[in-house]
């Protein structure tokens, strides 16, 4: 009985010796395939001769100038954009009061008590002075109304509201303003609302008889 522990012992403890030379070998082997990709890697970097060497160098110091006058030229465009329509949110906002000059002077001319009054002539001249001084500042600032009547639509600076029949017109053609577009330099700030012309619509009315009767036509 002893005899058997005895051997089980011992074939146990030749287990555990095989298992930790396993793990030995396996852990060599994994140092000596390290060992061989750093020596390879140190053999690719003595490969490389000195004029390779400047030529890296000067590569990356290329890359870093490239990158340099990217980033200037960056900061010079938001400094740029910065000065030239920082005031972009303000002046849409001012053309408000413009708007609201033509709707009072529109209120006021629509009043049947004051038509033909002297009162309503000078309030109306009075609103004229203030818009074209308004005008006159905005365009001071490179704020400039974009004209529109007679021209043909350009979507880049006019949004048409609605088509009028009119064969005096070609079509396309804007005849009606209903709001009043501006630009900031070369920049769009709002686009005029308008109409344009389109031709008549000829409706060639036929009564019963006449489908009917072709011969009565």
């Amino acid at each position: 009985m002893e005899k058997e522990e005895n051997q089980n012992s011992t074939s146990a403890d030749q287990n555990k010796d095989t298992i930790k030379e396993n793990e030995k070998s396996e852990e060599n082997l994994v140092e000596e395939n390290k060992q061989e990709t750093d020596q390879e890697h140190k053999e690719e970097i003595k490969e490389l001769t000195p004029e390779e060497k400047i030529a890296e160098l000067e590569d990356k110091v290329a890359r870093t100038f490239a990158e340099m006058e990217n980033q200037r030229r960056r900061f010079e465009k938001e400094k740029e954009d910065a000065f030239e329509y920082g005031g972009y949110s303000f002046a849409k906002e001012a053309l408000n009061l413009i708007d609201n000059l033509d709707r009072s002077k529109h209120v006021l001319e629509s009043d049947d008590k004051l038509k033909e009054t002297e009162a309503l002539k000078k309030t109306l001249e009075h609103l004229d002075i203030i818009k074209k001084d308004l005008i006159s500042i905005f365009e001071k600032n490179n704020i400039k109304p974009i004209d529109s009547l007679n021209k043909k639509l350009d979507p880049n600076f006019h949004q048409a509201m609605m088509e009028i029949e009119d064969d005096t017109k070609e079509p396309g053609t804007i005849i009606q303003e209903i709001q009043k577009g501006f630009t900031i330099k070369d920049r769009l700030l709002r686009p005029s609302l308008v109409g344009v012309s389109k031709k008549v619509t000829i409706k060639e009315e036929k009564t019963e008889e006449n489908r009917e009767n072709p011969e009565n036509k």
